[in-house]
């Protein structure tokens, strides 16, 4: 399944050079990635209940075209990687200018975390469907742990 999101960018969004700033491309990831989850019926209510949460290991993004002040945007999701056991993974994030032209390119590897131990954990079942229709990168690689 593709998953994008657009998104009408804030004032706060831009830098003094009149262009988006660069930790703004990786907040409409990281608000991507979320959407995704609770477009795949996994809420935070769900992270709760289960003790889970995510967390990066690596962010690594290629600014590609400025976004100038007041540009809306697409953010697209696509799963470049993943452990056997769902416990690692991988997505590519592409960041669009409202013309369409590729602005960003936003890698992030992480994994699921026990919020009560304070480790790397592997995720119940009930998250195997996440990521199983879950459009893949051309570069999709099987993590191995």
């Amino acid at each position: 399944m593709s998953f994008q999101v657009n998104f009408s960018t804030k004032w706060a969004d831009f830098d003094p050079n009149k262009h988006m700033r660069h930790t703004a491309y990786n907040d409409y990831a990281a608000e991507v990635r979320v959407r995704f989850f609770k477009k795949n019926n996994f809420t935070m209510d769900d992270f709760n209940r289960l003790n889970l949460g995510l967390i990066l290991f690596s962010e690594e993004t290629h600014f590609r075209k400025e976004i100038l002040m007041g540009e809306d945007i697409t953010v697209d999701l696509k799963l470049s990687g993943l452990s056997k056991n769902n416990e690692r993974w991988k997505f590519t994030h592409e960041v669009f200018n409202e013309t369409g032209k590729l602005s960003a390119i936003i890698k992030v590897y992480g994994a699921w975390i026990d919020l009560t131990k304070r480790k790397l954990t592997i995720p119940s079942i009930e998250t195997a469907p996440l990521f199983a229709d879950t459009e893949k990168s051309l570069d999709f690689e099987e993590i191995l742990v």
